[in-house]
């Protein structure tokens, strides 16, 4: 009987273990087709690009568009093939867009917040911008800030971003394309972001972020959410919107949303609140911690976040979990995994 059990034993041990080796192989070779499957769906992709309509070299030369402001893709194709003997895939892609796309981050921060915010960003994702810098009403040896002649708290966060705005035309404007806004409890992506920027040029007067319906006719972007905007955006909104204290308040106000009066600002600067959704129509742009946009019930429904949002509520984890349904009521065992 112990043989028997025995062999038995060594019977299941060692289908387990096929099974889980079968898996695996089967795992590879699937996702190694795929992978080469849409590889050559990319190469294809680019290959195909239209001749119709005449590519226009911008004045400054940095980037070549066609006649709808949109960046080539065989340009972006013949950049990864010249740099493939260095870099492979995304990162020969995200090699090129660094030098392409150049973007300058500027980081809502204070006092306070400098060894415990700032210092993180700085090590980590601000590192990935060409160039970082940290607004605040004081200096720090431990970051780069630009010290704007204000005090802390909301009540001075206009001033503090209007005379970011204007530090930034001042200092900046000539050698970078975009321009990011982010408060120091953020994080970016940037690569990606670079990427998404990649099919605009920065001398298209445009803005982008999570845009909200309310208090502007064309919309406005979430300050929590972060904002990007382009070299010819701050031109305008200096040179346009800071002249006329009619259509943009001054470095006097206080109060208000900050948000909404950049917003105003742009709008009467002739700056198109931009659309930043993906082709599936989900957000690039995130106010809130990662858990409540990714929790169908981390939002609750009378929350005032969805009377604000511009687009159709269309969140990515509804979709994922009506996948991990059907799986589970197909091979009840999932459920268990």
């Amino acid at each position: 009987m112990a043989a028997v059990e025995g062999n038995t034993r060594g019977f299941i041990w060692n289908f387990c273990f096929g099974l889980f080796f079968g898996c695996c192989i089967t795992y590879a070779t699937v996702k190694f087709s795929r992978l080469n499957e849409l590889r050559s769906s990319h190469v294809q992709k680019f290959d195909s690009v239209s001749n119709n309509g005449e590519a226009l070299r911008q004045p400054d030369g940095h980037v070549i568009v066609d006649d709808t402001n949109r960046v080539l893709e065989s340009e972006l194709k013949h950049f990864q093939d010249s740099h493939h003997h260095n870099f492979v895939g995304q990162d020969a892609l995200a090699q090129v867009l660094y030098d392409k796309v150049r973007v300058l981050c500027w980081i809502m921060t204070g006092p306070q917040n400098i060894d415990s915010k700032a210092v993180h960003i700085f090590a980590t994702w601000g590192k990935r911008c060409n160039k970082v810098i940290f607004i605040s009403s004081e200096p720090s040896d431990k970051v780069p800030i630009v010290k704007v002649a204000t005090k802390e708290g909301r009540d001075f966060l206009w001033q503090k971003t209007r005379g970011a705005f204007q530090h930034i035309y001042d200092n900046f404007l000539d050698d970078y394309d975009w321009f990011l806004k982010a408060d120091d409890d953020t994080f970016v992506i940037v690569e990606n972001l670079r990427y998404f920027l990649s099919s605009y040029t920065p001398d298209t007067s445009i803005y982008f972020g999570h845009k909200f319906k309310r208090f502007v006719m064309q919309g406005y972007m979430s300050g929590g959410g972060g904002y990007v905007t382009s070299r010819i955006g701050v031109k305008n909104l200096v040179e346009i919107a800071f002249k006329d204290p009619s259509t943009c308040w001054g470095m006097d106000k206080k109060g208000g949303a900050e948000d909404v009066e950049i917003g105003k600002c742009f709008e009467n600067a002739g700056v198109v609140a931009g659309d930043s959704r993906d082709s599936l129509e989900r957000n690039r742009f995130h106010p809130f911690q990662p858990e409540a946009h990714l929790d169908p019930k981390g939002l609750p429904d009378s929350f005032w976040y969805w009377d604000y949002i511009y687009y159709p509520r269309n969140e990515a984890i509804p979709a994922i979990l009506e996948i991990k349904e059907n799986l589970e009521n197909e091979f009840p065992f999932y459920s268990q995994l």
